[in-house]
Formats: structure tokens, C-alpha cells, sequence
């Protein structure tokens, strides 16, 4: 399998061949472009940016991201949570929008005063 690394801007093209303990990566100019195949191999995991609802028509769109990275195969259900939010109160950077989804916490990454 052909995997392009994202962790730096060298963008390295690699092979990654085997499986469970037995992966053998290739093409990668440092060692945190064999930790990033291997986890994509066996546990791809992805930040996630996106917006929420507000209350405030000078921003009615509050912009947040996850604190940590979640497992690629529930961004959707990540999303179907964020869906539901309406933000009421005033937000500043790095306040909780929603707590412990999936293990992580999404927060604001934009400020609405009130």
C-alpha cells in the first residue's frame, strides 16, 4: 500500500507492507513518517474543524475543532453530535462547546461576544 505522509511539509511517498506488528515502512525521510503509517495502517485517527450554530447574528456560525484527534470512523458521528449544538453564551477561544465526545472535548476556535 502507497501512503503520503502529512505530518511535514516533505510530503514523503511511502510503501507500507505487512500487518498487526509485522509492518515494514519505505520512501519515509524521518522517523515520524513510520509512526504516521503504522497508525493509519492500524488505528487512522483525524482532527476535525468545522462550525456550530449560534444565538448571535454577528456570528451566527461559531468556528471549533477537536482538542485531540478521533478514530476516522466516527467523524460522521462526531458531526451528527456537533449538529445539535446552539451556542447561547458568549465563547472565547479554547472553551469546551462539547465535552468527552469520543475522548476528546470540542472546542471553540473563534470568539462570540456578547
Amino acid at each position: 500500500m502507497e501512503i503520503i505522509c502529512i505530518v511535514c511539509p516533505s510530503g514523503c511517498r511511502m510503501t507500507v507492507e505487512g500487518e498487526g506488528e509485522n509492518i515494514a515502512v519505505t520512501g519515509n525521510i524521518c522517523p515520524k513518517g513510520v509512526k504516521f503509517a503504522k497508525n493509519e495502517i492500524t488505528n487512522p485517527t483525524r482532527s476535525l474543524t468545522t462550525t456550530v450554530a449560534t444565538i448571535f447574528p454577528e456570528m451566527p456560525r461559531l468556528p471549533v475543532k477537536t482538542r485531540d484527534e478521533i478514530p476516522k470512523g466516527k467523524v460522521m458521528e462526531v458531526m451528527e453530535k456537533i449538529r445539535t449544538v446552539l451556542v447561547k453564551e458568549p465563547k472565547k477561544v479554547g472553551d469546551v462547546i462539547l465535552a468527552n465526545v469520543f475522548g476528546t472535548d470540542i472546542v471553540a476556535t473563534g470568539e462570540v461576544l456578547a
